[in-house]
């Protein structure tokens, strides 16, 4: 079946997963602040920029955020995140080449059987990503309003 929700058509499935971001993005933020970081780091301009732009500028950005999340957690490979988010496998596969072109995660093996773990870069500026679910957050529970 498929919902209508502003100008987007969704499958109810994902129309589901849609009215609880919000809910995940809080609890993201937890999730995030609760990180242990061992020296306060303030994030560079480029930085902020890029991490801005992969999770709040581009439509896949909620996406990347839920896959950095389960990473935190421990190192995974494609199919068992797919699995876990209950994601195609070729979405997931596409969204962890664009992480790692970007330096947001690193692999370990070749292949069917790579594991990806959180880079040290991303580590190192896990805080800067509380700034990025903010203003995903904002962009989220924004409404349209058209005259």
């Amino acid at each position: 079946m498929w919902v209508r929700s502003g100008n987007t058509v969704l499958r109810e499935t994902d129309f589901d997963n849609f009215r609880d971001m919000p809910n995940q993005l809080l609890e993201f933020k937890e999730i995030i602040r609760s990180r242990k970081v061992p020296e306060q780091h303030k994030p560079d301009r480029q930085t902020r920029k890029l991490l801005l732009y992969l999770f709040t500028s581009t439509r896949g950005g909620f996406t990347r955020l839920r896959i950095i999340i389960c990473l935190l957690e421990q190192p995974y490979n494609t199919h068992q995140l797919s699995k876990k988010l209950d994601l195609d496998y070729k979405a997931v596969q596409h969204h962890m080449k664009v992480l790692e072109k970007n330096n947001m995660v690193s692999k370990i093996g070749e292949r069917y059987g790579v594991i990806f773990h959180l880079s040290n870069f991303l580590e190192i500026n896990i805080g800067a990503l509380d700034e990025a679910i903010d203003k995903l957050d904002r962009k989220m529970n924004r409404t349209k309003v058209y005259i």
